[in-house]
């Protein structure tokens, strides 16, 4: 048992141990641990003021625990869309010169980030002229040119309408099953984290509950936060390609 335990441990990509966070006298999280395994898609939930982006930005190494830390597979590729990035309206820049603003890359490079992240046809598109999910799309390709072991994803949609938002998810399913890399991302879109990852964990300064949408959506603690209702309206939401799943029951029966 104990060498399973070791092979299972490196598997992981990132191991977050009794993770400690906090700004002057308020403590954003307490005691969190978890770990991302390859290829699994991974949600936080949580309100706001929950410690959402605080874990993430010690994940990335942008901000240093107070306690705990954070351990990550060695040479980690990791590939990051903020939750919003503001580019001047009157600046002149193409999506191809913008893919190539930090990092020194082929054009075939280029062209298939921007194939799996589904806008192939946007490289002399000027920034300022995508539309909002384009926008987003593009700095999903900028994300995935190096090859990413681990996508993540800081409120990626906030701001695009659901039918936009729900496009994005389907495409980070289609680039987990094409490139094998796992995602984490933060999201306050609870219908698409029920119908898009394998695990989802319920922040609010520490872990509240954690387990696949199914046990999390039925836990007490989820429905403290997010209420009683929100079970059945999440099962509602299904993408046409999840169809031949059966919705759990602990969802269907609200």
């Amino acid at each position: 048992m104990s060498r399973l335990r070791h092979e299972n441990r490196l598997m992981n990509l990132v191991s977050v141990e009794d993770l400690c966070i906090r700004y002057g006298a308020h403590t954003a999280l307490r005691h969190v641990s978890l770990t991302i395994e390859r290829g699994e898609i991974v949600t936080i939930v949580g309100p706001n003021g929950s410690g959402k982006t605080s874990l993430l930005r010690a994940i990335v190494g942008a901000h240093r625990p107070d306690s705990g830390r954070v351990k990550c597979k060695p040479g980690l590729r990791i590939g990051y869309v903020p939750q919003k990035l503001h580019i001047n309206p009157t600046l002149p820049i193409t999506v191809d010169r913008f893919l190539k603003l930090t990092d020194r890359v082929s054009p075939d490079a280029r062209k298939v980030s921007l194939e799996e992240a589904g806008v192939p046809d946007t490289l002399e598109r000027q920034m300022s002229q995508l539309s909002g999910g384009q926008f987003q799309r593009v700095l999903l390709a900028r994300a995935l040119i190096n090859r990413p072991e681990i996508l993540l994803l800081d409120e990626a949609t906030q701001g695009l309408d659901q039918p936009g938002s729900a496009a994005f998810y389907r495409q980070i399913e289609t680039v987990r099953h094409e490139t094998g890399c796992a995602v984490l991302m933060i999201s306050h879109e609870l219908h698409v984290v029920m119908s898009t990852s394998d695990r989802v964990i319920c922040l609010n300064g520490h872990i509240c509950c954690e387990g696949t949408p199914a046990v999390v959506a039925s836990a007490p603690e989820y429905r403290m936060l997010f209420g009683a209702g929100t079970g059945g309206a999440l099962a509602l939401y299904r993408h046409d390609h999840d169809h031949d799943h059966d919705v759990p029951s602990t969802m269907a029966a609200e």
